[in-house]
């Protein structure tokens, strides 16, 4: 039996998180991978963020991404999907409102708190994009919950 999840297991992992990985590329080439929420919307990753952020302009210069969501702390808890591909940026359009509200159900009670610094606030109460990561056909999975311990 293998330990890959199968791709409706990889959509419902993925549904099921509440924090991701986006790696970006900074433009030196380094990668940088930074923890977001998101959304699942018919597979494309959706990940809100201020419209100004370096992450916007990171994706300007290359669209090239990786995403990753994990969980598990004993090794056979240890499960994640790896997924490679393209993301754009959404600033406004159906696609952009249906995220929003995707974003905002899921992550209702979770946001910025009220006694928050006042730059915090305003960091966060700013325009807002949409970053659509579309997977390529590349998907890394594991569940070591799969392994089967002691046959020997």
């Amino acid at each position: 039996m293998g330990i890959r999840l199968g791709a409706d297991e990889v959509q419902e992992f993925l549904r099921s998180q509440h924090t991701g990985i986006l790696t970006t590329l900074r433009a030196d080439g380094v990668p940088l991978a930074l923890p977001v929420w998101f959304v699942v919307i018919d597979g494309t990753i959706c990940v809100r963020t201020p419209a100004r952020s370096k992450k916007v302009a990171r994706l300007t210069r290359d669209e090239r991404v990786c995403f990753t969501v994990e969980e598990g702390k004993a090794w056979t808890e240890l499960k994640s999907v790896v997924l490679t591909g393209r993301a754009s940026v959404l600033r406004d359009g159906p696609e952009w409102e249906r995220a929003q509200e995707a974003i905002h159900a899921k992550y209702i009670g979770f946001g910025v708190p009220n006694d928050a610094p006042d730059a915090t606030v305003r960091h966060y109460d700013t325009e807002s994009a949409i970053i659509a990561v579309k997977p390529d056909e590349r998907v890394l999975s594991w569940d070591n919950a799969k392994i089967r311990l002691g046959d020997g």
